[in-house]
């Protein structure tokens, strides 16, 4: 039986894990997106400039350094579809320990090649077995210390040092809008912000094509969804895991979904106004914001990650035709 998880994190968790990740995780900067059209401020927390491009340094190395020394000597491995693998490779090549990722079947070359890159070894599964190991919390074809993408109360802690980042730069910000995939690093900010600052709201944003948390919003209980791949390949699922609804459905202030031509526009803004890279799903939290969001003067949108195909990516800013704002 999968243990349930703490609702929220504890805060001494996550300060804790703050000074345990100190030395793999940087303290990514807050600076504003520069647009004219916007209701709000908008600003962007800018976890794509990780060490492997993504905030999933964060909780992974938090999760491997708390656990058990002779389980993690044996070797660890992770399911991911590209940047909590990287993650997870990035920290066990720190400490000289075997790794192994299993990837679904559409996972990105540029997410493959990091991860081959940091020396873990990939294991291609179809999506819908992939998700079986997120649902289960194993994969018996391999061995070791599996370390869970979201539902890990030590991933979801290190997450977390996020938003105690945020409100020291900036206290007064109304609304932070992140990407979800699973709920693990929305629920990790919103336990944070919480604790330090309960008015503040935490959302978390989708795309219309994988979009569980907002029908499970809609319905008051996890759904699941008819889940159609596309370029934002670091959000979204066929379902919401059920072990975290307890944790999303009472920390989040709702779900954003947003489209896939809005995500590209997101992309192009990023690269044109503030010269950065950023994934669908590290754009999707900025597209969610250019929309609005009511009673919020000041928004930060989580730049999840960067870790884009330059063909994706090239592909994107040459379509000139649709607006950057």
């Amino acid at each position: 039986m999968i243990a349930a998880l703490p609702n929220p994190i504890p805060l001494h968790d996550i300060e804790a894990a703050r000074v345990r990740t100190a030395q793999a995780a940087l303290r990514t900067p807050l600076i504003k997106l520069n647009t004219e059209n916007a209701a709000a401020e908008i600003y962007l927390k800018l976890e794509n400039l990780q060490p492997i491009g993504c905030f999933k340094i964060r909780g992974a190395s938090n999760a491997m350094l708390l656990a058990p020394e002779d389980e993690r000597r044996a070797g660890v491995y992770t399911a991911s579809a590209g940047n909590m693998a990287q993650g997870v490779a990035w920290c066990a090549r720190q400490l000289g320990i075997r790794c192994d990722v299993v990837v679904p079947d559409h996972a990105p070359r540029a997410k493959l090649d990091a991860i081959e890159r940091l020396g873990a070894q990939v294991v291609k599964v179809p999506f819908d077995r992939w998700w079986e190991i997120l649902v289960q919390h194993r994969f018996d074809e391999l061995s070791g210390h599996f370390i869970h993408p979201v539902s890990d109360a030590r991933v979801i802690a290190g997450n977390g040092v996020i938003g105690i980042e945020i409100l020291e730069d900036l206290p007064d910000v109304d609304a932070i809008v992140v990407p979800y995939g699973g709920g693990g690093l929305s629920s990790g900010i919103a336990s944070a912000v919480q604790a330090l600052r309960p008015q503040t709201r935490v959302y978390g944003c989708e795309v219309e094509t994988a979009a569980p948390l907002a029908a499970s919003f809609a319905a008051g209980r996890p759904m699941s969804i008819d889940y159609q791949p596309s370029f934002v390949d670091g959000i979204g699922g066929k379902t919401l895991l059920a072990e975290m609804w307890p944790l999303v459905s009472t920390l989040l202030a709702g779900a954003l979904t947003v489209s896939l031509d809005e995500v590209a526009a997101a992309i192009r803004l990023l690269a044109l106004r503030n010269h950065l890279i950023a994934e669908g799903a590290g754009a999707a939290s900025v597209a969610a914001a250019l929309r609005g969001i009511a009673d919020a003067r000041k928004i930060v949108c989580v730049v999840s990650g960067g870790n884009i195909n330059m063909s994706t990516l090239a592909k994107i800013l040459a379509d000139e035709d649709r607006p950057a704002h």
